[in-house]
């Protein structure tokens, strides 16, 4: 069975060390962008499984880079999740307006990260 592909997306470096960490100990492939335009060109280079998206990014944001994700034929099955400090409804409302799976206020706790993860990867195989 394939390992699924993580590509983990924020321009926060603690966060990307952690969620790496948290993805790779699970057994993931892990890819990293620290922003959007290296989230669209991972995009457009690797066909991942899963996405976890910051929306707040100095150059695209989340929802941008999720609108061009959805647009993409190839990656039909990716799923999106949004991990996001902005949580109010309208946000979350725009985050599945765009097309995410998931939308996850930070702070999260990595133990409900997890398990939303293998639910959503356990669909898509």
């Amino acid at each position: 069975m394939k390992v699924p592909h993580i590509l983990i997306v924020d321009d926060e470096p603690n966060i990307v060390m952690s969620l790496e960490f948290l993805m790779r100990k699970n057994g993931y492939q892990v890819g990293i962008a620290r922003n959007g335009t290296e989230a669209l060109a991972a995009i457009a280079h690797t066909p991942y499984d899963l996405v976890l998206l910051d929306v707040m990014m100095p150059d695209v944001d989340g929802y941008q880079v999720c609108q061009q994700l959805r647009a993409r034929p190839d990656a039909v099955g990716t799923k999106v999740i949004f991990l996001s400090a902005k949580s109010r409804d309208a946000d979350v409302k725009k985050g599945y307006d765009v097309g995410a799976d998931l939308y996850i206020p930070k702070p999260f706790s990595t133990r409900q990260l997890m398990e939303k993860v293998r639910e959503l990867l356990a669909i898509a195989v």
